[in-house]
């Protein structure tokens, strides 16, 4: 009874699996990504995420326990020399699985698995966004003016036609003519030399 196991044998007997997560981990981390059927990539990542983990801690030990996976210098070198310094900050999570589809001659279902941090398409994305939402929290908010409401007075005046530069002339033609039929019964008053005003003379 196999009651609580989760674990992929893969149809493969142990030292056939142990060879395959080996190679398919070696390609990983020299290439960065690669396309495998959804159950192979599966038992990859729990393969290799441990050993990603080893990685951050660079010490003689921690490469001998790496090789010991790998029996190959090159992916050691190139996990603790190119990829511990970009993982050193994220607290597991190394791999991504994306989902391709199903493969037309046998339909198994394909998948890409990659290392989060050499994406560098989401990772531009992820930065656009972080830096939106700190400038939407740092950034002031201004309130919009908002428009004059008219009062009931420019409102008449507003719906007032205006005149023409001709009928202005003619209103101020008529305005001085009213001028001076009014002031033609007044008399002025006469001032003397001095600059004062003889009322009795006008009287």
């Amino acid at each position: 009874m196999r009651h609580g196991k989760k674990f992929n044998h893969l149809s493969r007997p142990t030292a056939h699996r142990k060879a395959l997560l080996a190679n398919l981990a070696k390609a990983l981390i020299l290439h960065k990504r690669i396309n495998t059927t959804l159950a192979k990539a599966k038992a990859l990542r729990k393969f290799v995420e441990p050993i990603l983990t080893k990685v951050k801690n660079d010490t003689t030990h921690a490469r001998r326990v790496v090789f010991s996976y790998f029996q190959d210098k090159v992916p050691v070198k190139e996990l603790f020399n190119g990829v511990a310094p970009k993982i050193a900050n994220r607290p597991g999570g190394y791999t991504r699985i994306i989902r391709l589809g199903n493969r037309l001659g046998d339909n198994a279902e394909m998948c890409m698995i990659e290392l989060v941090d050499y994406n560098e398409f989401l990772q531009k994305g992820n930065k656009l966004e972080k830096a939106k939402t700190r400038r939407s929290k740092t950034k002031a908010v201004t309130k919009k003016e908002e428009p004059h409401a008219p009062t009931n007075e420019e409102a008449v005046l507003a719906s007032i036609p205006k005149a023409s530069e001709g009928e202005e002339k003619l209103l101020q033609v008529a305005e001085n003519s009213q001028l001076d039929t009014s002031e033609q019964g007044k008399s002025m008053p006469e001032i003397d030399n001095q600059g004062t005003i003889d009322v009795e003379k006008n009287a």
